[in-house]
C-alpha cells in the first residue's frame, strides 16, 4: 500500500512537517514523487519510519539515527530485537520511579519515614542504567569494571544539592561549548574555561581525576559516533573541538 505525507503521519501519529523534514535531512526518503508532485511512501519507508520513532521514543538524535540507518549493514530485524531489549529496560526503569513515587506518597501521607536520598534514588538509578545501556561495554572496557562501579556508586551517594548541580554544571558545558566552538579556537579562553567546566563535571562521578583519563574521554567522544552525535547534534565538528579543547587544556598530544 502506499500513503501521501498526510495519510503517512496521520498513520503514524505525527505531523506531516516532521515527514517533509525527514525527507529534507535524507532520514527518510519518499519510495517516489507522483506525477503532481506529491511526495509517496510504500511499505520499505513505513518500516523505515517506524525503526525512527523508536529510537527517537529510546531518546536518539536524529543524526544519530540517520548515521544507523543509512548504514551498509543495518540489519532491521536485529534492530528490532534491540529496541525490544531496550524497551524492556526502559519498562523496567518506569518501575522502579513508580515504586520511587509510591514511597513518596507513603512518606507524604505519614505512613513511613523516607530519606532524602531514598527521594532521588529513583532518578539517579535510572540515570545509570540509560548509560549502561548505551555506553557501558565500551567504558567497562576502557576503565574496568571496579572503577566503573565506584563512579556508579558515587553518583548514587550523591545528595540533592550535589545532583541538582550536577545536572546544572553538564548544561553549563554544553552551552560554554557551544560559543567556544563559534570562535574557531580551541586553546583561547572560552574552550579553555568549557575544558576546566568539564572536569568538574567529572568530578563528581570519578573517585579520582587525572590528565590521561580525561584526555582518553575526550578521544573517545570522536571514535564512538555516539558520543560524537550527542554533541554535534547541534552542530557537527563540536565533539572534535571539545577533544582539541581537552587535549590542550590537559597538556595531552592526539
Amino acid at each position: 500500500m502506499e500513503y501521501t505525507v498526510q495519510k503517512l503521519a496521520s498513520m503514524a501519529g505525527v505531523s506531516s512537517r516532521t515527514i517533509r523534514y525527514y525527507d529534507e535531512i535524507e532520514i527518510l526518503k519518499p519510495a517516489r514523487i507522483s506525477s503532481s508532485g506529491y511526495r509517496i511512501y510504500g511499505e520499505k519507508e513505513v518500516d523505515k519510519l517506524q525503526q525512527i520513532l523508536f529510537y527517537r521514543e529510546l531518546g536518539m538524535g536524529l543524526e544519530q539515527i540517520r548515521q544507523i540507518l543509512n548504514a551498509p549493514d543495518f540489519d532491521g530485524v536485529k534492530a528490532l530485537h534491540e529496541h525490544r531489549e531496550q524497551l524492556l529496560e526502559k519498562q523496567e526503569q518506569l518501575k522502579k520511579l513508580i515504586t520511587n513515587v509510591e514511597k513518596t506518597i507513603a512518606h507524604k501521607e505519614g505512613r513511613i519515614t523516607m530519606s532524602d536520598q531514598e527521594k532521588f534514588e529513583g532518578f539517579k538509578r535510572k540515570k545509570i542504567e540509560e548509560n549502561e545501556a548505551k555506553y557501558g561495554e565500551e567504558i567497562r572496557e576502557k576503565y574496568g569494571e571496579e572503577t566503573v562501579e565506584k563512579s556508579n556508586q558515587k553518583f548514587m551517594n550523591m545528595t540533592e544539592e550535589e545532583y541538582n548541580e550536577f545536572q546544572r554544571l553538564g548544561q553549563e558545558v554544553l552551552d560554554t561549548l557551544y560559543a567556544a566552538y563559534k570562535t574557531g579556537d580551541p586553546a583561547g579562553e572560552l574552550a579553555q574555561k568549557t575544558a576546566d567546566l568539564h572536569r568538574q563535571w567529572l568530578s563528581f562521578t570519578w573517585n579520582q581525576y587525572s590528565k590521561e583519563a580525561h584526555a582518553g574521554l575526550a578521544q573517545m567522544y570522536v571514535d564512538d559516533p555516539r558520543f560524537t552525535a550527542y554533541y554535534d547534534e547541534k552542530q557537527p565538528g563540536t565533539a572534535e573541538f571539545l577533544r582539541d579543547a581537552i587535549f590542550i587544556y590537559t597538556g595531552q598530544k592526539k
